[in-house]
């Protein structure tokens, strides 16, 4: 049976091959043997079978942010046509088709004063993020958005589209939240919103080379330790390259970067604030009220496809000390642009939840990205990474699979060993060949 017929399909040499293999990493090409650019679950369905039949792997990929290495020959379904919103008002819920980005969902739910629970780039894919565990800009006070998961549609390995809830079918639908793309393809899902319009957020910046960074690391660690559930922040380092395409205030600088989400009125706000504003000198303040909508301005992640290096940690404890060791390591005298981040967990994400989403006990999670060029020396970056992390290691009790970005199929430390064993079980069931192996992996057992 000829499975690509009357399907919109790709290969190596056809218009718009490159396009739609490429994705917002550029640091790990695709290089498919066959793309199959769906616009339905039935072409999910089509893909799966094809590839099941040909013995061939697959990947998925929405926006291309995550992917876990390069890749060659196989099939890759592409979803990002399938970008379909739906706002239930009345039910604060929202379904979403597998391409949709976050957003779009952000711009939907705020017509009705809701908020998804989303990350802090709004091109991220809603889905795929989700299925990661999605760590989101509410999540002390929320939780992961993998808990407010209320269905799923799945492709499985054997060409079944499946709608899948806690009810229907428990196990699968416990380990595709939190296993990533390793159970199925998730062609759409309805999620929980929550009653937010808006908020009181925004960022400060102080100059690493008129402040310690450590002393800020440390000044903020302190903080964290006594603001409610509802505040939900973290503190980033790097120092900005010397270009004419960045703004003029952000050149050549390094910067310590304080942000805060916090859903309280704005005068208890500044109040929670003001001990981070004693810290230093800032060379910006950009913490306001505002409308929901305007969430992606806290951390003004880059909206143009780049390449990089990065991963991440989930820690018991920070380490002050180890951590500002870290800094130094990354700073100004660093041989490469390095970006670290660490962000302060608990609250609603150490709550137990039906899902796969490991490491609930963690407090924080640390994580390093390097931008990567042509020129850059890809061994010396991650040696550099091995020796940051190292430092951590002491406090370290797993990885985050929404902030793996390393290459190659390093799937250790994402999953605590009875979550491990569990999902294991869960792919004996559902992808015993393991046709679903283009992402950080979870073996089968019988």
């Amino acid at each position: 049976m000829d499975f690509t017929a009357q399907r919109l399909v790709f290969r190596p040499g056809d218009d718009g091959y490159d396009e739609e293999t490429a994705g917002f990493q550029l640091g790990f090409a695709q290089r498919p043997a066959i793309v199959f650019a769906a616009e339905s679950a039935d072409d999910v369905v089509a893909a799966v079978s094809y590839a099941a039949e040909s013995g061939l792997p697959v990947g998925v990929q929405a926006t291309g942010h995550g992917q876990p290495d390069a890749a060659e020959g196989g099939v890759l379904i592409s979803t990002r046509r399938m970008d379909s919103v739906r706002v239930d008002a009345d039910a604060r819920t929202v379904t979403v088709g597998a391409g949709v980005r976050w957003g779009q969902v952000v711009e939907a739910a705020a017509a009705h004063g809701l908020a998804p629970l989303n990350g802090s780039a709004p091109s991220v894919g809603a889905v795929s993020y989700t299925l990661g565990g999605g760590l989101g800009l509410l999540a002390r006070e929320f939780g992961y958005a993998a808990d407010h998961v209320r269905w799923l549609d799945v492709v499985t390995a054997d060409g079944t589209l499946r709608h899948v809830t806690a009810e229907t079918e428990p196990e699968l639908f416990w380990g595709l939240l939190g296993a990533g793309a390793n159970l199925g393809v998730v062609t759409a899902l309805e999620i929980g919103l929550v009653p937010v319009a808006r908020l009181y957020g925004g960022a400060i910046e102080f100059d690493g080379r008129e402040v310690d960074p450590a002393g800020v690391l440390r000044a903020y660690e302190a903080w964290t330790r006594t603001v409610p559930d509802e505040v939900t922040s973290s503190v980033a380092a790097l120092v900005y390259p010397d270009m004419p395409q960045l703004p003029p205030h952000l050149r050549g600088r390094y910067l310590v970067t304080v942000r805060v989400a916090y859903t309280g009125s704005e005068a208890a706000g500044e109040r929670l604030v003001a001990p981070l504003r004693e810290i230093g000198p800032a060379v910006s303040d950009s913490l306001r009220e505002m409308p929901y909508s305007e969430n992606h301005t806290i951390h003004n992640d880059p909206d143009f496809a780049h390449a990089y290096y990065g991963d991440s940690v989930m820690l018991s404890e920070l380490d002050v000390a180890a951590a500002g060791e870290l800094l130094s390591l990354t700073g100004p005298g660093a041989d490469f642009m390095h970006i670290v981040q660490f962000n302060h967990l608990g609250g609603a994400l150490a709550k137990p939840a039906g899902n796969a989403v490991p490491h609930r006990d963690a407090k924080w999670l640390a994580r390093m990205l390097s931008p990567l060029d042509e020129t850059t020396d890809r061994a010396a970056v991650r040696a550099v990474h091995a020796e940051g992390f190292g430092l951590l290691a002491p406090r370290t009790v797993g990885r985050s699979l929404n902030f793996a970005f390393a290459g190659g199929d390093r799937g250790e430390g994402l999953y605590d060993s009875r979550t491990q064993k569990r999902l294991a079980g869960v792919k004996a069931t559902y992808d015993p060949a393991n046709l679903f192996r283009r992402n950080y992996g979870v073996a089968a057992t019988g």
